[in-house]
């Protein structure tokens, strides 16, 4: 099989997907070369293959590969009078115009059949966020008894809080990622991306504390946080802890990981911090990105343009 050089996909003999459907090689470039998580590589390809199933059944074509433009804007017409979320229907089109694109630099088709599709308006969404008086709050909740499974959850959730880490981000996280002579914890985000994210004496005090209480499970697995039985922690058991504690604290609908995230970013904001200091430490790709986090200032600042401008009183 042939592919163009610029296109650096590791493929050999011993890769454990062979090329049998017309998502296959992309798959591996996901993989191998963008380095995309397993949630990521499985959402291109459920885009994908909708895409050919509709394509399939409206146009009897068996690849997606030979499909026109006209063809997919179909699709997409589809999606819209099937009432689904624009910001849903921008995400299968962005899987269509990398998969196009890659085929095109790979030579298997002279044109890009989705390179004229136009992203849907999506709503403004502000995300959502703790109020900094209600975290407060999480301090003066009863200590746990100290067995290992009550501190890691308290100490979870404060160290995901505090550092703004993604839920992948902390599960993958290592005891080595953790530098107390520097007060640094080394990040590894989207696309093995790494950062730095600086901690404070008191927080780095904590970390010791509950590291301690971590190496007493003689688990032999790397990783910070461990699951009562010493193994790797899973997505659902960190949401679940998460949202207990932000049951007890908040009303706020959404109770995940990513709130944590959110409030950390919105309250860096709030207090004046530098928006690329913040992209940095979120490890945005883009400042674009990290903007959204600028809507507690703007809020602050329309108070106080409301309080003390003469004319805002008319």
């Amino acid at each position: 099989m042939y592919i163009k050089s610029q296109v650096k996909v590791r493929i050999t003999d011993s890769d454990p997907i062979s090329e049998k459907t017309p998502f296959d090689a992309f798959e591996k470039y996901l993989r191998y070369e963008k380095r995309y998580s397993e949630k990521t590589v499985l959402a291109y390809l459920t885009d994908l293959k909708q895409a050919q199933a509709y394509v399939s059944g409206t146009y009897e074509i068996k690849d997606l590969r030979e499909v026109k433009h006209t063809y997919l804007r179909s699709w997409v017409m589809s999606l819209v009078a099937s009432k689904q979320q624009p910001r849903s229907i921008n995400r299968k089109m962005s899987s269509l115009r990398s998969f196009f694109k890659f085929e095109l630099r790979r030579g298997s088709i002279a044109t890009n059949p989705a390179s004229r599709l136009r992203a849907l308006k999506v709503p403004k969404r502000l995300p959502q966020y703790i109020q900094e008086k209600q975290l407060a709050q999480f301090n003066q909740l009863e200590a746990s008894d100290g067995d290992y499974a009550s501190v890691r959850d308290r100490f979870m959730f404060e160290l995901l809080y505090a550092t703004g880490m993604r839920r992948s981000e902390l599960i993958d996280l290592r005891m080595d990622d953790i530098d107390f002579s520097r007060q640094e914890i080394r990040v590894t985000g989207k696309g093995s991306k790494m950062r730095l994210i600086p901690m404070s004496t008191s927080f780095a005090g904590k970390l010791e504390n509950y590291l301690e209480l971590r190496r007493q499970q003689e688990s032999p697995e790397p990783y910070v946080f461990v699951t009562d039985r010493g193994t790797k922690l899973y997505p659902k058991l960190v949401y679940n802890v998460v949202k207990k504690f932000l049951t007890l604290i908040s009303t706020v609908e959404q109770k995940g990981p990513h709130t944590l995230r959110h409030s950390f970013a919105t309250h860096l904001s709030g207090h004046g911090a530098d928006l690329n200091a913040i992209k940095d430490l979120l490890g945005h790709a883009n400042l674009s990105a990290t903007q959204i986090y600028t809507h507690n200032s703007i809020e602050k600042l329309k108070k106080v343009y409301s309080n003390a401008h003469p004319k805002a009183k008319g």
